[in-house]
């Protein structure tokens, strides 16, 4: 994964265009056969409408003695993204009106944009700014806006139910490790090892690349009606690589199969973390939660966009975040994919008293042999608290176990005869609540 991150970070990425296609054209590499949907410039989608696309080719401020102050060669974000073709020149006082840095930060370049507006910027150092000499400078933005596509990359890998998981990340940021790269690379690996699982998956699960914002009010206008009649749990994939401890923002509903599954894996993983209600600002979770849709949406993150520093700048490099961070970020969601995957409601089908268990091979007959050896405790729990009312989830909760340890045993017991799956009837409230 950061290997992946490294290949993508020096790549031109915008809304649109042909640096956002190249990168979704690498992540298909890993993540699989990508189908792509296309929005057409100027089509109506909700209250917005698809931009022109952006074409960048070279942009540069020189001063009086052809010196260049900065250029797009040298980084991508001294261009304000989606900055409006210009070539002329200016003195210093009106190229400050186009000119953006940080004084509290002196030594990072934003992270500016313009895409709904035609005009042009750049942006540096505040350091740098404060020490431009007065006098004449040449700028040039070759660029272009014109008629074009937003495009969605879209993974499926079909389960045996048409109920459905989502994983949806943004793909448009330039050259910042943890706000843009971190989800892309997570959810193309997450998408690689269950296409590597020999079984086919319960579930179906989607995995969506796309623009920030754009991208998901397009998609949610063209298929956001089967999201609301299929998704059980969806998961919005950013700031996942660095180091910080996790944060979990819960949907706008806060108490989905998307928000117990994250609570529970984050509960049984050993790593801190931090649960926070759904608010109506953030990335795509704030789209997918809108109130006609409302969908089971939340985000796992590391450290949340906007809390840190480094956030929409250039200190948002490749340092800042780290293969072990990635890791553990991919094996959290593993963990979430694996729970839901395992989440079924059974019931037991001897529910007067407990079974004989000794006569299925399932108790141990001899003095000294060990209980915890053959799973007896949680074989006991599950075939009491497993009566047709409650999914395994709360089940699992109600003995503080992890799912996935429960799971085999439920299986186990299937085998014997000794639990069934019960009818789908949809959320239930546990007998024992």
């Amino acid at each position: 994964m950061y290997a992946l991150a490294e290949e993508l970070f020096p790549i031109t990425r915008s809304l649109t265009g042909p640096g956002y296609r190249e990168t979704l054209h690498r992540l298909e590499a890993v993540a699989g056969p990508m189908q792509q949907h296309r929005f057409a410039t100027g089509e109506q989608v909700f209250d917005w409408s698809i931009p022109k696309e952006w074409t960048v080719r070279d942009a540069w401020v020189k001063d009086a003695a052809g010196a260049t102050v900065v250029s797009l060669e040298r980084s991508n974000l001294h261009l304000v993204n989606y900055s409006a073709p210009f070539s002329g020149r200016l003195p210093l006082a009106e190229l400050q009106a186009h000119l953006f840095s940080l004084p509290d930060q002196p030594d990072a370049i934003p992270y500016r944009t313009s895409y709904y507006k035609d005009s042009w910027g750049f942006c540096l150092t505040d350091t740098q700014r404060r020490e431009l000499p007065a006098g004449e400078y040449e700028v040039l933005v070759d660029s272009d806006l014109a008629p074009g596509h937003v495009e969605v990359g879209e993974v499926v890998i079909e389960g045996e139910s048409d109920s459905e998981v989502l994983f949806s990340t943004y793909c448009c940021h330039p050259s910042m490790a943890n706000n843009e790269l971190s989800g892309p690379v997570v959810v193309a690996h997450l998408a690689r090892l269950l296409r590597e699982r020999e079984q086919k998956p319960r579930l179906t699960y989607r995995f969506l690349f796309l623009p920030e914002t754009i991208g998901a009010v397009a998609y949610l206008s063209r298929f956001g009606e089967r999201l609301k009649d299929n998704l059980e749990a969806g998961f919005v994939v950013t700031c996942i690589g660095d180091p910080g401890d996790f944060t979990y923002k819960r949907s706008r509903r806060g108490d989905t199969l998307a928000d117990r599954a994250a609570e529970h894996a984050l509960g049984h993983a050993g790593h801190p973390y931090e649960l926070l209600d759904f608010f109506a600002t953030g990335s795509d979770e704030r789209q997918y939660c809108s109130p006609a849709f409302n969908l089971p949406v939340g985000s796992l993150m590391r450290s949340m966009y906007a809390t840190y520093p480094e956030y929409h700048t250039s200190l948002d490099d490749m340092s800042f975040i780290s293969a072990p961070a990635l890791g553990d970020s991919l094996r959290i969601y593993n963990d979430i994919l694996a729970a839901i995957e395992a989440n079924e409601i059974f019931e037991a089908t001897h529910p007067y008293c407990e079974p004989q268990l000794g006569a299925r091979g399932l108790y141990p007959t001899t003095g000294g042999a060990s209980l915890d050896a053959l799973h007896l405790p949680d074989m006991m729990h599950v075939l009491n608290f497993c009566d047709g009312s409650a999914d395994l989830l709360s089940v699992a909760e109600r003995g503080n176990r992890p799912i996935s340890e429960l799971r085999p045993v439920v299986d186990l017991l299937v085998s014997h005869g000794l639990l069934k799956r019960a009818e789908a009837t949809g959320p239930r409230q546990p007998s024992w609540a």
